[in-house]
C-alpha cells in the first residue's frame, strides 16, 4: 500500500492554500513557525478557521514584522542550505525554487543566477515552499496526484505591470500540467503554487480508486461570492501495481501523409501539454505508395477526449484508431541530487528484485549542461554518482 495524497485543485493552488490543507490534515502549525526559524526568518506563522463561499477552510497566514527585499537564487539557495531542516526536504525545496528560477529566466531572457525575484523572493513564500514541503515529507507521503488546475481568467498586475491570467512565468512553470480557465475572472493558480504541482506532483488526473483517511481544506485568500475559493486535499492508500501487474492506457493512432513537418512538430507539443504520456512518429507508406508517417499517443482515461481533439484539430486526420492495451510499469518515486553542477531531478525506479535504479531527468541536466558549460554526459555520471554515494552513507 502506498500513502498517497491528492489535491483538488478545481480553484487553483497557492502555497497558503496548500499549507493550510496540509494543517487540517495534521501537520501542527508549530512546525511551520519551527520551519521559519530553522531558516532564520523573522516571521509568525498563524491558522484560522474562515468560510469560503460557506464552505469551512483552514488559513494559513505569514506575517513578516520587518520590511520584505527581494532576493536572487543564489541568497534563496544559501538560506535553505544554511537552514536547521532534513535533508530531504531541503532538497526539494530547492529544486522548487530552481524551477521558479528557470521559469522567469526563460520569460524575461535572462541567465537564471540574475533573475530577480519579486514576489517570489518574499520571506511568506520561502515558508510556503519549505512548509509544503516539510509538511508532505511529515505526513510520509510517498506518492502526490492530482487534479486538473483551474488557473482563473482574466488580468492581474505584476511587478513588471498588468499581464492576461495565467502570468507568463506561471504559464511556464504549468507547461505540461492539463489546466482550465475559470471559474472566477481572477487569478487561482499563483507562481509559487504552480511550481510546487510541477515539482511535487507525480501524476495528473482523476481521484484514484483509494482508501480515504483523512480530507483537509486550506482556503485562499480572496472570498469570491459563489465560489469556494479552496483547495481540497484527500489523504489516503492505494495499492500500486507491482512489477509485473498489468495497467491500462490508451493508444491513439492515426496515419498522415499531408502534413508538413512544421505543423507536426506543433502538434506533438501540443498533445504532450494537454496531458499525453507520450508522443512518437513513425515512418510509414500511405495509400497509392505515399511517403506517411504515423502518429502514435499515449494517454490516460482522463485525457483521451482532450486529445483526440487535438489530433482532430492540428492534423487535420479524417480519423483515428483507439485502442486499449495494457501496460507494466516499476513502482518509482519523485528524487532530487546535489551536484557539482547543482540540484538534479530524477525518478528512483524499483526494481523486481527489491533493488533501487536512479534515472536523471533530461530536463534539468540539460539545464545543469549549458548553465555550466559541459557535455551533457558529464551531468548525467556526475547526478547517478551522487545517488550511488548517497545510497552508500549510513
Amino acid at each position: 500500500m502506498l500513502r498517497v495524497l491528492y489535491l483538488d485543485c478545481f480553484s487553483g493552488v497557492s502555497g497558503d492554500m496548500l499549507l493550510g490543507a496540509l494543517v487540517e490534515l495534521g501537520v501542527p502549525v508549530t512546525e511551520l513557525q519551527q520551519v521559519a526559524g530553522a531558516m532564520g526568518l523573522d516571521a509568525t506563522v498563524s491558522a484560522e478557521r474562515v468560510q469560503r463561499a460557506g464552505f469551512a477552510a483552514t488559513l494559513v497566514r505569514v506575517v513578516c514584522s520587518r520590511q520584505q527585499h527581494h532576493r536572487h537564487l543564489p541568497e534563496i539557495e544559501e538560506i535553505i542550505r544554511n537552514a536547521r531542516l532534513d535533508a530531504a526536504v531541503a532538497q526539494r525545496a530547492l529544486a522548487v525554487f530552481r524551477r521558479l528560477a528557470e521559469a522567469e529566466a526563460t520569460v524575461h531572457g535572462r541567465p537564471i543566477d540574475e533573475v530577480h525575484f519579486h514576489e517570489v523572493g518574499a520571506v511568506d513564500t520561502l515558508v510556503d515552499i519549505v512548509g509544503v514541503v516539510h509538511g508532505i515529507h511529515r505526513l510520509g507521503v510517498d506518492r502526490v496526484l492530482a487534479s486538473r488546475v483551474s488557473v482563473g481568467g482574466g488580468s492581474g498586475e505584476i511587478a513588471h505591470g498588468r499581464v492576461s491570467i495565467p502570468a507568463p512565468g506561471t504559464a511556464q512553470l504549468l507547461k505540461g500540467v492539463p489546466i482550465e480557465g475559470g471559474p472566477v475572472e481572477a487569478e487561482l493558480c499563483t507562481p509559487t503554487g504552480a511550481a510546487l504541482l510541477a515539482e511535487l506532483v507525480d501524476e495528473f488526473g482523476p481521484l484514484p480508486p483509494m482508501t480515504l483517511t483523512a480530507v483537509g481544506c486550506g482556503a485562499g485568500t480572496r472570498d469570491f461570492p459563489r465560489h469556494p475559493n479552496i483547495l481540497r486535499a484527500y489523504l489516503g492508500a492505494m495499492e500500486w501495481a507491482e512489477p509485473g501487474e498489468a495497467q491500462h492506457i490508451w493508444v491513439l493512432e492515426c496515419n498522415l501523409d499531408d502534413v508538413p513537418g512544421e505543423l507536426l512538430g506543433y502538434a506533438m507539443e501540443r498533445l504532450l501539454e494537454a496531458g499525453a504520456l507520450d508522443v512518437q512518429v513513425l515512418q510509414a507508406t500511405g495509400k497509392k505508395n505515399r511517403p506517411a508517417v504515423l502518429l502514435r499517443v499515449l494517454a490516460r482515461d482522463a485525457e483521451v477526449r482532450t486529445l483526440e481533439e487535438v489530433l482532430f484539430l492540428e492534423t487535420g486526420t479524417l480519423g483515428l484508431r483507439r485502442l486499449r492495451c495494457a501496460r507494466r510499469t516499476l513502482p518509482r518515486r519523485a528524487a532530487v541530487v546535489e551536484t557539482p553542477y547543482g540540484s538534479i531531478s530524477g525518478k528512483v525506479a524499483r526494481l523486481p528484485d527489491g533493488r533501487e535504479r536512479f534515472c536523471p531527468e533530461y530536463e534539468s541536466c540539460r539545464q545543469a549542461a549549458r548553465r555550466h558549460g559541459v557535455p551533457l554526459q558529464d551531468v548525467y555520471a556526475a547526478a547517478r554518482s551522487a545517488w550511488e554515494h548517497a545510497q552508500r552513507e549510513p
